[in-house]
C-alpha cells in the first residue's frame, strides 16, 4: 500500500471480477496487461484489487491491513478463496460430443469448434481433425447439397 501510483498513470482496462467468473481467465487477462505495462509488485496488487466487485470486494475488505506483502501471496489467496471458479479446459472427447446445430452456419460452427480446440491440452492435431469431420461427413454433405 506504500507504493505510489505515478501521477499520470493510465490504468489498463481490466474486467471486473465479482466472484462468479472464471478466476483463471481473469488472472491471465490481468497478468497480460501488467506484463505489457511492466508494472511493479505493488502496482500489480493495487490494480488487482481494483478489479474486484461484489463478493470479491467484500472478501478483500476483510483482509487485515499489511497482510498482503507481495503479489504472489495475493494471487495465491485469491485462488484459495475462489477455488470453484476455475473452469477446466475441454478434453479431446468433448470435441467428439460437439455437434453442428441445424440452422447454424458452417462459419459459426467452425468458429465455435476452433474456439474450443484452442483451449485443448493436446498436441494431437489429427484427432482434432477427426473430431471435426467425424459424423460420417454429414456436415460436409449438408453444405455441399
Amino acid at each position: 500500500m506504500n507504493e505510489l501510483v505515478p501521477p499520470h498513470y493510465k490504468t489498463p482496462k481490466i474486467a471486473f471480477f465479482s466472484g462468479v467468473e472464471d478466476r483463471e481467465s481473469h488472472l491471465k487477462a490481468f497478468e497480460v496487461r501488467m506484463i505489457i505495462s511492466r508494472e511493479s509488485n505493488g502496482i500489480r496488487c493495487k490494480m488487482l484489487m481494483g478489479t474486484f466487485t461484489r463478493t470479491t470486494l467484500q472478501w478483500f475488505s476483510g483482509i487485515p491491513d499489511g497482510h498482503i506483502t507481495f503479489f504472489l501471496r495475493f494471487d495465491r489467496m485469491f485462488k484459495e478463496q475462489f477455488p470453484s471458479n476455475k473452469v477446466n479446459p475441454p478434453q479431446l472427447y468433448d470435441m467428439f460430443n460437439d455437434r453442428h446445430s441445424k440452422g447454424e452456419s458452417l462459419k459459426g460452427y467452425l468458429n465455435r469448434f476452433c474456439t474450443v480446440s484452442v483451449r485443448l491440452r493436446t498436441q494431437d492435431e489429427e484427432m482434432v481433425v477427426v473430431a471435426f469431420v467425424r459424423d460420417d461427413n454429414k456436415l460436409v454433405q449438408r453444405f455441399t447439397n
